[in-house]
């Protein structure tokens, strides 16, 4: 590609989504992908959910290992937007000091990145218990559940923090459409 043609590319950018299991990220990421690839963006999703196959190899549900999951996902994030594509990260990420060195090194790379949380109540998310989380806590088969045993550290300061359990998946992609537009990435 000409040097020329590359700066025509349109920039990429992360929007990690973050919030409790079952609070709706997935989802969300989902049809903003979607909107996206209708406005002729190129679009990768990295859903906390496909990947523990390949980036967590090796990890377990501990601090530490969570920390190091969400640095993984942080730099396969930044360098795909660094190269022209919108990253869409649906993951937990319960750790506030994980999510701030991911911003951190976005910002160092003159990456844009975003946060969003997808806030919802741990009953709400419960009540949905979309991979059956929940319930498999309750019986005893599991632990470490983010916001249930294990802690979720809410942001503090989110670029925009999406209430889902009380809008439409529309409105809240339209939320996020309009802060990317508002600070000129879409």
């Amino acid at each position: 590609m000409k040097q020329e043609e590359f700066c025509r590319c349109r920039p990429g950018m992360t929007v990690w989504l973050t919030g409790l299991p079952s609070a709706g990220k997935s989802t969300i990421a989902h049809e903003l992908a979607a909107r996206m690839l209708t406005d002729g963006r190129r679009v990768a999703v990295l859903d906390g959910e496909e990947l523990p196959k390949s980036l967590a190899a090796g990890l377990g549900f501990g601090r530490e290992d969570r920390h190091t999951n969400v640095q993984r996902i942080g730099v396969l994030s930044e360098v795909l937007a660094r190269n022209g594509i919108v990253v869409l990260v649906p993951v937990i990420a319960p750790y506030a000091v994980g999510r701030e060195a991911v911003r951190k090194r976005h910002q160092e790379a003159g990456v844009a990145y975003v946060e969003v949380h997808v806030a919802a109540p741990v009953e709400v998310c419960r009540k949905r218990d979309v991979k059956g989380l929940y319930a498999k806590q309750t019986r005893g088969e599991t632990s470490g559940l983010s916001g249930v045993d294990d802690p979720y550290e809410v942001p503090g300061a989110p670029d925009l923090r999406i209430q889902s359990h009380t809008q439409s998946i529309r409105e809240s992609v339209n939320d996020v459409w309009h802060l990317l537009a508002t600070r000129e990435l879409v």
